[in-house]
């Protein structure tokens, strides 16, 4: 790569210091784009910041914290259509930013798989579409429904936009299965792209930034004729719900949904090795100003289906599939100022204020200074004239500065050594136990004392996936916020009892900008999430490192609030409650830590118990009730012969089971493989169920 300091080259202090303020910023750029069709920076911008953290968490397994976008896909649907609950879910990609990481991509495969050194495995390789995702569900034929990825799990209910498609058959002809859902990308050609600017400047309306925008606010028209006139076009590129299988193989399957009159992409090839898909990669990559439409790298899969379904997915993402971006672009632009954002975690971020500039056709005003170790390093100082790069692996961020042009006048950056808050609480960097050094991050130490703090922790709290309380955003919860009215998440449901007690002066009805109908609106909204469901609940909170990912996790192994609560109370310590939590694939030891602190604090557990006595939290579903491990606590010994040790793990889960690395107790099933020695012995002791693997694969079903 360039002097760009990569993902592979970031120490662990590094790593961990981009966390929390790339989190902030997809959020804000999550509701601009999804909600209000109104984006800040482009889509290509925007992946790029969901792309530094994956490749961040690839490299630092116990940066994986849910908390982190990289656990989500897209957002959830605007409530302007019809919602759609996906059949399985859309998932996103993992990323791949340079020759290496493909090369990791595929021994990861290969490991995961058994497979030995001989032992051949095929991918295909095929330009990765700058548009939006969408899926075309068939029954008989029939194209019956049409929806946008969403959030993975729900998208929205857009069938008459997508039929005015001239790619999207409306009917299928020859063999096809009863139930074919076709999954792939809507686009629009630069061709079409600029006439439709053309036309915008004609009638007196803004310009669309770029193709990929110009396609999502299309496809999302109420009025499908509005969708009609914009010329978009449809790449299949996969499926979702099959009543038969297309094909045995990811090419086959493609070239058979080309056969059913579906438009496919004529660059995808197939390959064996890391060479066959670099060179597909590089071919692509000189042909990207000639294809027409937008690209911004390529997508590698698996070949044979059967392995796909062994693979599975971790979080957003298939293990057997990733992109591979195209390398970055630069520019150079002036250092106005360097301005501190605090946290929910009350990290201090400085962030870069840049003269405006253009990168590869986004306008950049902004760029991450990571932490003030790296200002340090780069000699980053106000005024200086800099390099930034933006692309598929990276947010805007300073490369290099060009001390040649630096004035005078140029101001060195003094760390805060007290925060920006009317409160002026003390600064410090944390002591990390585990590397025995200084943490990166510079943090507020009055926590919940620090207004920025309180404010960010309800700002999340009544955000989308959490409360998702209507009429109470950003703007409102500031408002309450510096009026004193809203000081912690209890005060927001006993809104309506204090207004009408006369207690809030001047009453909400009274106030600036509210009347008496949306004063009902807003309690009747408040009045509605009173009830909430588990994992939004442990997502709501705000606990550090475990956000709506890891939220879903802790709902489904510990199912009711009382059972998680118990065991979080007594998780900062060694015992079986921590082993249980550590023993959920997906939550690490700065989870469990950080569970660990939160419920160990006493004014927590009060703030809690007085949230507690006014909402009711609702038990999450069992995931795969119906098996008949589902429930169970499962501890894997010894060698498996038949699956790799993540394949059974992952297969356990999926049917419901805990899955511990230590035999207790409460463990109900040790599976032993050759060579089992002291887990086996301390099963024998306690009388827990031993099986064979074949004994496993013969409970489970096989």
């Amino acid at each position: 790569m360039s002097a760009l300091k990569d993902v592979e080259q970031l120490s662990p202090e590094e790593a961990k210091a981009e966390h929390d303020r790339l989190a902030g910023e997809i959020r804000k750029h999550d509701k601009a784009y999804y909600h209000d069709d109104a984006p800040k920076i482009s889509d290509a911008a925007y992946d790029a910041l969901r792309q530094r953290l994956e490749g961040i968490e690839a490299r630092f397994p116990d940066l994986q914290t849910e908390d982190s976008p990289t656990r989500k896909v897209g957002a959830a649907p605007s409530g302007k259509f019809g919602e759609v609950r996906h059949a399985r879910p859309m998932l996103s990609l993992g990323n791949a930013f340079n020759d290496e990481d493909v090369a990791d991509f595929i021994q990861r495969v290969r490991r995961f798989l058994g497979l030995a050194e001989g032992d051949e495995v095929y991918f295909t390789a095929e330009p990765k579409i700058d548009g939006l995702s969408a899926s075309l569900r068939y029954e008989k034929g029939e194209l019956v429904l049409g929806a946008t990825r969403g959030d993975g799990e729900t998208g929205e209910n857009v069938t008459a936009n997508l039929k005015t498609l001239k790619d999207v058959p409306h009917r299928l002809n020859g063999d096809v299965p009863d139930v074919l859902e076709v999954r792939g990308e809507v686009y629009m050609s630069h061709a079409d792209f600029a006439a439709l600017n053309e036309r915008q400047r004609e009638i007196g309306k803004p310009e669309y930034k770029n193709p990929r925008n110009a396609a999502a606010g299309s496809l999302r028209q109420i009025d499908a004729s509005v969708t009609a006139s914009r010329d978009l076009r449809f790449f299949a590129y996969a499926w979702g719900e099959l009543s038969q299988p297309l094909a045995e193989t990811q090419y086959e399957a493609v070239q058979r949904l080309g056969a059913l009159g579906f438009a496919v992409n004529p660059e995808m090839t197939r390959s064996a090795d890391v060479e066959g898909l670099l060179e597909t990669y590089r071919g692509i990559e000189k042909k990207r100003a000639d294809l027409g439409y937008d690209i911004d790298g390529v997508v590698y899969k698996v070949d044979r289906l059967d392995y796909q379904e062994r693979l599975g997915q971790v979080a957003r993402a298939p293990r057997w599939a990733i992109a591979h971006k195209f390398p970055a672009e630069r520019a150079t632009t002036r250092l106005n100022d360097i301005e501190i954002q605090v946290g929910r975690t009350g990290a201090l971020t400085p962030v870069a204020k840049l003269e405006p500039v253009t990168v590869g056709g986004v306008v950049v005003s902004n760029a991450t200074l990571h932490n003030e170790d790296e200002i340090a390093r780069k000699d980053i100082r106000i005024g200086d004239t800099v390099v930034i790069q933006r692309a598929g692996d990276v947010i805007p961020q300073i490369v290099e500065v060009l001390k040649e042009k630096r004035p005078a006048d140029a101001v060195e950056f003094t760390p805060l050594t007290v925060c920006p808050c009317p409160l002026e609480t003390p600064t410090a960097r944390e002591f990390n136990e585990r590397t025995g050094k200084m943490d990166a991050v510079r943090r507020c130490t009055g926590e919940l004392a620090c207004p920025f703090q309180k404010k960010e922790h309800l700002k999340h709290f009544v955000s989308r996936q959490a409360f998702d309380i209507e009429g109470l955003g950003t703007r409102q919860i500031e408002a309450f916020f510096d009026d004193g009215e809203i000081r912690e998440p209890a005060d927001i449901f006993t809104l309506a009892a204090r207004n009408e007690a006369g207690e809030l002066t001047p009453p909400l009805q009274e106030r600036e900008g509210w009347g008496e109908t949306s004063v009902r609106n807003l309690l009747a909204a408040i009045e509605e999430r009173r009830t909430i469901g588990l994992a939004r609940f442990l997502n709501a909170l705000g606990i550090r490192h475990v956000g709506e990912g890891t939220a879903r996790l802790l709902a489904r192994a510990y199912t009711s609030w009382e059972a998680f609560k118990a065991a979080a109370t007594t998780a900062a310590e060694p015992g079986e409650a921590r082993e249980g939590l550590l023993g959920i694939d997906g939550v690490g030891e700065t989870a469990t830590d950080a569970i660990g602190r939160y419920f160990a604090e006493p004014h927590n557990l009060e703030l809690l118990q007085r949230l507690e006595d006014q909402i009711t939290i609702e038990d999450a579903e069992a995931v795969a009730s119906d098996s008949p491990v589902a429930g169970k606590t499962i501890v894997f010994t010894g060698s498996l012969e038949r699956m790799t040790r993540d394949e059974a793990k992952a297969r356990a889960q999926s049917l419901g089971a805990k899955v511990s690395g230590s035999v207790s107790g409460k463990t109900d099933i040790l599976v032993a493989g050759p060579g089992a020695g002291s887990k086996l012995k301390k099963a024998t002791e306690l009388g827990i169920q031993t099986l064979t693997e074949d004994e496993w694969f013969e409970l489970i079903g096989g």
